[in-house]
């Protein structure tokens, strides 16, 4: 992967994200039963993401517990849970490949790009971790045992990484959802 391209997607990712979300938001055409459903897979989405933030100390420990023992990237996993969902719920299956394609394009050099880093600051723990637990998509069978350091899901640790504000950014974006549908 071209390292300027994986720093140039990596310093984009954001700025792209709110773009489509602006987009997503001016196009979305909600009905009941696509907002629903879409609503209910980005809230599994947001679970995922705040398990991953409540064991995650970024920059100062490899995270192999919790969703970490399952995916190297459970926040990225959630982020396109959350993002699927979403498109699901706005009922704009262009703006839903768009949202796809821009995640593919952005999301998979920021991954290797990130692998990298880790590998040079974790050395072999974390080629031994990387070795034994898939890069995004889970995997029940083939996961972390033995890697995790035995430390549960904290709170402070959800808070610190500001993972509410992914909260409360479903929450807006569902509710905003819910009022364009009501007055179509």
């Amino acid at each position: 992967m071209d390292k300027s391209y994986a720093a140039w997607a990596a310093r984009w990712r954001v700025p792209l994200g709110f773009a489509l979300g602006v987009a997503f938001l001016v196009w979305s055409r909600p009905g009941m039963l696509l907002l629903v459903a879409g609503g209910l897979v980005a809230l599994v989405g947001l679970l995922v993401r705040g398990a991953a933030a409540g064991y995650l100390e970024k920059g100062r420990t490899l995270a192999t517990a919790g969703p970490y023992r399952f995916t190297r990237n459970p926040l990225y996993l959630g982020s396109f849970i959350i993002g699927a969902g979403l498109a699901v719920a706005g009922g704009s299956w262009p703006l839903a490949g768009a949202f796809l394609a821009l995640y593919i394009a952005v999301y998979a050099p920021v991954m290797q790009r990130e692998q990298a880093t880790l590998g040079s600051q974790f050395g072999e723990r974390f080629e031994r971790y990387a070795s034994s637990v898939p890069l995004f998509f889970p995997s029940l069978s083939k996961r972390g045992t033995g890697l995790a350091v035995h430390e549960g899901f904290r709170w402070e640790r959800y808070r610190k990484n500001r993972e509410y504000e992914a909260a409360l950014g479903y929450a807006l974006v569902m509710l905003f959802l819910a009022v364009k549908m009501l007055l179509s």
